[in-house]
Parts: C-alpha cells; sequence; structure tokens
C-alpha cells in the first residue's frame, strides 16, 4: 500500500502524495500521459527514486526506509523497462539467480514451476538471455522475478518495444495468469486500453498526480472519459 507518497529526484518532486492499495489475486493498472511520473512511482517502492514523503506497506509491514537490496526478501519484486535480464548467462542460469533466496533443494523445483507458467521458455532454457526476442526476454525476466514467490509484483512497461504478436501475448495471457496464482500486480503500461481490460482497478495519474481511480469495469468502453482524463480536465 502507497500512503501520500511523493518522490522524485535530487530532491525535485515528480510524483505528488499518490495513495494506492494492491490486494493479492489482483491487477492494478497505472494509465496516464508520457511524463505523468509512473514510472518513477515505482521506482520510489524499489528505492531507485528518492522517497520525499508519504509512507509504503507490504503484507502489514511498512517497508518506506528498507533498502532497495532487501525488498525482494520481503516479498517485493518488480520488472524494470529495461536491463531486466543477464545477457551473458542463459535462461536457465537467469532463473538460478532469481531464486537465489530459496533453499538450495528447492530451486530445480522453482524453475520447473516456471517453466510451466511460460511454456515459450521451456524450449529455450539453453539460450543466452542476450539472443532472445523482445518478448521472450520479457518473459524470462516477469519469470525470474517470480522465482522467489513474491507476494507483490511491479511492472514498468513490460510491453514497450515488443511486437504486437508479443505484446498480445504478455499482456492478454501471461500478465492475467500472475495474478490468478494469488500475486498482487501494480502494472504501469502505456497501453492504456489493453490495460484496463486485464486489470480490476485503474488509476490514471497525470502530472505527477493521481487524477482518480476507479474500478476498471467503469471505464472499460468509455473511451471518451479517459482521454478526458488523460488531458485533466474538470
Amino acid at each position: 500500500m502507497l500512503d501520500g507518497v511523493s518522490a522524485g529526484y535530487g530532491g525535485h518532486e515528480i510524483v505528488h502524495n499518490v495513495s494506492i492499495e494492491i490486494t493479492p489475486g489482483r491487477i492494478d493498472c497505472v494509465v496516464g500521459p508520457n511524463g505523468a511520473g509512473k514510472s518513477t512511482l515505482l521506482r520510489a517502492i524499489t528505492r531507485d527514486a528518492e522517497l520525499l514523503a508519504g509512507r509504503i506497506w507490504l503484507q502489514g509491514t511498512e517497508i518506506s526506509q528498507t533498502p532497495g537490496n532487501r525488498l525482494v526478501s520481503r516479498g517485493l519484486a518488480w520488472v524494470p523497462q529495461l536491463d531486466d535480464v543477464f545477457n551473458t548467462l542463459t535462461v536457465r542460469e537467469n532463473l538460478e539467480l532469481g531464486g537465489f533466496l530459496l533453499p538450495r533443494r528447492r530451486v530445480a523445483a522453482r524453475i520447473e514451476e516456471m517453466l510451466e507458467l511460460f511454456p515459450l521458455l521451456s524450449r529455450l532454457t539453453a539460450r543466452v538471455a542476450g539472443r532472445l526476442s523482445g518478448g521472450e526476454r520479457k518473459l524470462l525476466a516477469i519469470a525470474r522475478a517470480l522465482m522467489p514467490s513474491p507476494s507483490a509484483l511491479l511492472l514498468d512497461e513490460p510491453t514497450a518495444g515488443l511486437s504486437p504478436e508479443m505484446t498480445n501475448l504478455v499482456l492478454r495471457d501471461q500478465i492475467p495468469r500472475l495474478s490468478e496464482s494469488g500475486v498482487a500486480v501494480l502494472l504501469v503500461e502505456q497501453r492504456a486500453i489493453e490495460a484496463i481490460e486485464i486489470s480490476a482497478r485503474v488509476h490514471v495519474m497525470v502530472s505527477g498526480a493521481v487524477r482518480t481511480s476507479r474500478e476498471a469495469q467503469e471505464l472499460r468502453g468509455d473511451w471518451d472519459e479517459l482521454t478526458r482524463l488523460f488531458l485533466g480536465e474538470e
């Protein structure tokens, strides 16, 4: 849960007083125009941006001051837009690294669970990640983030740069399956219409602030209303 979070870089505030609550087994999406502060909001949670005000909670424990390198052990996983896999390692080696917190005897079984969840990766386990397509890389990045069985997953623009086919696979097939597994998903996505279609709740950010938070079904099909919100009109 985010409670009154303000964040930015070098003391410059980009995100203003944002409160969002995510719950297990549900996808919440954050949409808005370019430059709205969506990615900065996620980076505030992961300590890649400065948390200037507010508090962050995960499963009832405050993590506002938890160092970024300890967040995985607290149950938080995140997939950034870029630099999301180790290019020189194979698919299997990337997954093994993702399971570094697991008991050694559990890693192999968890890898098999990820390959079952992401069947496209099952035939690529020996391939070096740098030779994967953009969509394959993104699936690997998500699978690696899920290796320690997090309670919450942050996804930053997972379809950026993907082909239409892979965009459809990632956004309409794989991400909905994540919420079905019980993880709480907070999705930042530029493809607003598609994101709303797979989400339970929508948070529209404009100029660094959440303009409105609504159940997704209220906005599905009402694209005139969504456009009005994007433009920041009353």
